[in-house]
C-alpha cells in the first residue's frame, strides 16, 4: 500500500471537520445578523417615545441640580402671594404686609453675604412682570400682583429705600416711632389751600368786627347800669353816666305828665287818685330804675363813639380794611418818633404836640378820652411821662374816686411825705 493511500482517510476526516466548522460559523453569523436587524427595528419603533423621557430626565436633572439661594426658577408657573413672606409695614411705606425680596423671588434668610445685585433684581422683575402683566394674564388677581411686583422693584432698586427697608426688617419699634401706625391714625384727605386761606381770612374779618362790637357793648352796658343805679364816681360812675341819668329823669317826668294829661282828657270828670299799698323807699327806687332803664338804653345807643376806640363797629373794623391802613399808621408813627429822636439829640425843649402825645401814652387812651379839655391841660402841665409824677397822679385819682375831700387828700399827702413815702394806702384812706 502506498503512503498516499494510507493518508487518504485522514485527509477526508480533516476535510469533513473543516466543512463542519464552516457550516457552524456561517450559521452563527446568520443568527447574529438576524438579531442585530431585530434590535435596530425595535429601537427605531421606540425612538419617538424614548425622546420625551430623555427631555424629562434633563429637566429632572436640572431640578435636582442645586439652585442659587438668591434666585428662584424663572420659568415657575405661578407666583402665589402666600410665598411672599411678611413684613411690618402698616402704612405701606414699602411693600405693605409682604416682603419686597420675596415678591421678586429672593430669600433674605438664605443668601448670606451675597445679596442679590441690581442686575439679578432687574432680571427677576422683567420675568415676573411679563408673567403677571394684566394685558397678558387674565387670571384673577393678576393686576394686584403686577402692582406689587412693580412696587417691590421700585423699592429694591432705590439704594436709600432698600437700606431703610433692610434696617426696619427687625426693628418694628423704630418703624413705629418714625411712621406711626395706621391703627392709631391716618392721613386726612388733602384740602385746597386756597379755599382754606379764604375761609380763615373771612373768619378773621368776622372776629375783628364782633370784637369791636363786644368792646362797645361792654362800655355801653356799664354806662347804662351806672346811669340807672345812679353810681357815684367812687362806685364807677362818670360825668357821662350822670348826664344820661339827668336826661332820662327829664324824659321820664315828661312822659308822666303826658300820661296824666291824656288820662284827664279822656275822662270828663276827674277821677280820684286810687290809693294803693304804700311802697317802701327800696321798692320806689326799683320801680324808678325799671322805668329809667329803657330810656337810658335808648340814650346810650344814640352814642356812636365813647372815645378811646370804644365805638360802634363799622366796615372800618374789618381786618382787610385795617391791613390796608397798617402801612399808613406804621409810616406815620415811624416819622413822628424819628422827628422826636432828632429833637432829643439836638437837646431841644418839648413842644406842645410832643407833650400831649407823651401824656396820652402815659395815662392811656381811655383816661385821656374820658378827661375834659381842662383836665387834659392839667395832665400836660404835670409832666406825667415822668414815672414819679405818674405814680403821684394815679394815687390822686384813686383818692378822688374814693370820694375823699380836698383837705383829706392834702392831709394824706403830708403824712406820706413825712413818712418818706411809706405807709399803707388803705390806712391813709380811713384817716379822720
Amino acid at each position: 500500500m502506498t503512503a498516499n493511500a494510507r493518508l487518504a482517510p485522514c485527509r477526508r476526516a480533516w476535510y469533513t471537520l473543516f466543512l463542519l466548522c464552516a457550516v457552524v460559523f456561517s450559521s452563527c453569523a446568520t443568527v447574529m445578523a438576524q438579531e442585530g436587524d431585530n434590535g435596530a427595528a425595535a429601537s427605531a419603533e421606540s425612538g419617538s417615545s424614548s425622546s420625551e423621557p430623555a427631555e424629562g430626565s434633563e429637566e429632572a436633572t436640572k431640578k435636582e441640580e442645586p439652585q442659587s439661594p438668591k434666585v428662584k426658577q424663572e420659568n415657575a408657573s405661578s407666583s402665589k402671594s402666600d410665598d411672599w413672606g411678611s413684613f411690618y409695614d402698616p402704612n405701606n411705606i414699602f411693600c405693605g404686609k409682604y416682603d419686597c425680596y420675596k415678591i421678586l423671588g429672593f430669600d433674605y434668610e438664605t443668601w448670606g453675604s451675597a445679596p442679590p445685585t441690581l442686575k439679578e433684581i432687574t432680571k427677576s422683575y422683567r420675568g415676573l412682570s411679563r408673567q403677571w402683566h394684566p394685558d397678558k394674564n387674565k387670571a384673577r388677581g393678576a393686576r394686584e400682583k403686577f402692582v406689587a411686583i412693580a412696587k417691590a422693584y421700585e423699592i429694591l432698586t432705590n439704594s436709600d429705600k432698600r437700606k431703610e427697608f433692610d434696617y426696619y426688617r427687625d426693628r418694628p419699634d423704630e418703624y413705629f416711632q418714625k411712621y406711626g401706625s395706621s391703627v392709631l391714625w391716618t392721613y386726612a384727605p388733602k384740602s385746597d389751600a386756597t379755599i382754606i386761606s379764604i375761609l380763615l381770612f373771612i373768619l378773621a374779618n368776622v372776629f375783628t368786627y364782633y370784637a369791636q362790637k363786644n368792646k362797645y357793648d361792654k362800655v355801653a352796658n356799664h354806662l347804662i347800669r351806672a346811669a340807672v343805679e345812679d353810681w357815684s364816681a367812687r362806685e364807677g360812675g362818670s360825668t357821662e353816666s350822670i348826664e344820661i341819668r339827668d336826661k332820662a329823669l327829664a324824659i321820664l317826668a315828661e312822659n308822666r305828665e303826658k300820661e296824666i294829661e291824656a288820662a284827664q282828657s279822656n275822662s270828663d270828670t276827674p277821677k280820684k287818685k286810687e290809693k294803693g299799698p304804700k311802697l317802701t323807699s327800696k321798692e320806689k327806687r326799683e320801680k324808678e330804675q325799671l322805668e329809667l332803664r329803657p330810656i337810658c338804653v335808648k340814650l346810650v345807643n344814640e352814642i356812636d363813639d365813647f372815645g378811646a376806640g370804644f365805638r360802634k363797629p363799622t366796615y372800618k373794623d374789618l381786618l382787610v380794611v385795617k391791613m390796608v391802613k397798617w402801612p399808613y399808621y406804621l409810616g406815620s408813627a415811624s416819622l413822628w418818633w424819628g422827628k422826636y429822636a432828632i429833637r432829643r439829640m439836638r437837646k431841644l425843649e418839648l413842644n406842645d404836640e410832643e407833650r400831649e402825645v407823651l401824656t396820652k401814652n402815659a395815662v392811656g387812651e381811655i383816661a385821656w378820652a374820658a378827661a375834659s379839655d381842662e383836665e387834659r391841660a392839667t395832665m400836660v402841665t404835670l409832666e406825667l411821662w415822668v414815672s414819679d409824677n405818674l405814680v403821684e397822679w394815679r394815687e390822686e385819682q384813686d383818692m378822688i374816686r374814693e370820694g375823699l375831700s380836698a383837705n383829706k387828700r392834702k392831709q394824706i399827702k403830708k403824712m406820706r411825705k413825712k413818712g418818706g413815702g411809706g405807709g399803707d394806702y388803705d390806712d391813709d384812706l380811713h384817716l379822720d
